[in-house]
């Protein structure tokens, strides 16, 4: 890899203090573990609080909008320009309902599917055609109660041995990223996913 390639990488979450330690903010939370992994701090400004950190040798901008999580694509599509920076030195960290609870899984492309900030990204960009880190969340809500569920927090004992150590993962994943490049991340880290049951299935 080149040793100053610049990269970024953005946390998707909602920027209210209301919505702190929700499963729909574990890409804040991810992004927020890297950050001080790497003793930087965020500042607010345009579209996003920033911390400008080196991971080494690769200057990292890592993002957490504040646009709203319905309209992440305004501040992803401004970085990336701003900070001249290519879709393929792009990291975007999501939940994901569709993996179990602290499943992992990097992926090179996609659509937005059902989530509604990688959606806007994909329209913003015109193509989907950026990794994206996958943090699962599970699936475990009654029919019609998604937004509740996505929107609560995770149950103490289910963050204190899964969710933590995910992070922490995620974190090492996004270094390996950074400094191996997609594929040897890839083939390091991700595993065959477990299926998730639907509680409506059941």
């Amino acid at each position: 890899m080149k040793k100053d390639r610049k990269y970024l990488i953005v946390g998707l979450g909602n920027a209210e203090a209301k919505y702190n330690g929700t499963r729909h903010n574990i890409g804040f939370e991810v992004v927020h573990a890297l950050a001080k992994s790497l003793k930087g701090t965020f500042r607010a400004t345009d579209y996003a609080y920033v911390a400008e950190v080196d991971c080494n040798g690769h200057p990292l901008f890592i993002i957490m909008p504040t646009t709203y999580m319905n309209l992440s694509g305004i501040a992803v599509r401004y970085w990336l320009a701003q900070e001249n920076i290519s879709v393929d030195s792009l990291l975007v960290v999501s939940d994901d309902i569709d993996l179990p609870v602290g499943d992992l899984r990097l992926k090179p492309k996609g659509g937005g599917g059902s989530h509604n900030g990688l959606s806007h990204i994909v329209e913003f960009l015109g193509h989907g055609n950026f990794p994206r880190l996958r943090f699962g969340i599970g699936r475990n809500y009654v029919h019609g109660r998604q937004t509740g569920y996505v929107l609560g927090k995770f149950e103490h004992d289910e963050y204190v041995k899964i969710v933590n150590p995910a992070v922490e993962k995620a974190v090492l994943m996004i270094k390996t990223f950074v400094t191996l490049g997609l594929m040897r991340t890839m083939n390091k880290f991700n595993t065959r996913p477990k299926p998730i049951k639907d509680p409506d299935d059941q």
